[in-house]
């Protein structure tokens, strides 16, 4: 039904013979549950795309306190080096 040596080749695997037979074994367990799963009768049953009943959980981004320019100038006095308002950093690339 499907051959180890070329799944192997594609997902450029070197698997021992060992490791062929263990992977021959779990595909075809796993094919044969895949089949199980086709034969369920499922005509009377309502298609779902997700089960938990939870929409929108994340929160929108907020901030927890207002910027003041009292806040802004602490920080800028606080760091080693400034420019044009902004705290100047080492560059991360060159």
């Amino acid at each position: 039904m499907f051959d180890v040596n070329h799944i192997a080749k594609l997902a450029r695997l070197g698997l021992t013979e060992e490791e062929k037979d263990r992977f021959a074994k779990d595909m075809t367990n796993i094919l044969d549950f895949v089949k199980k799963l086709e034969e369920v009768d499922v005509v009377n049953t309502e298609p779902t795309a997700q089960v938990t009943g939870l929409e929108n959980v994340t929160r929108p981004d907020q901030t927890s306190h207002r910027e003041t320019e009292e806040t802004r100038r602490q920080i800028l006095a606080n760091t080693p080096e400034t420019k044009d308002n902004y705290i100047k950093v080492k560059a991360v690339f060159e």
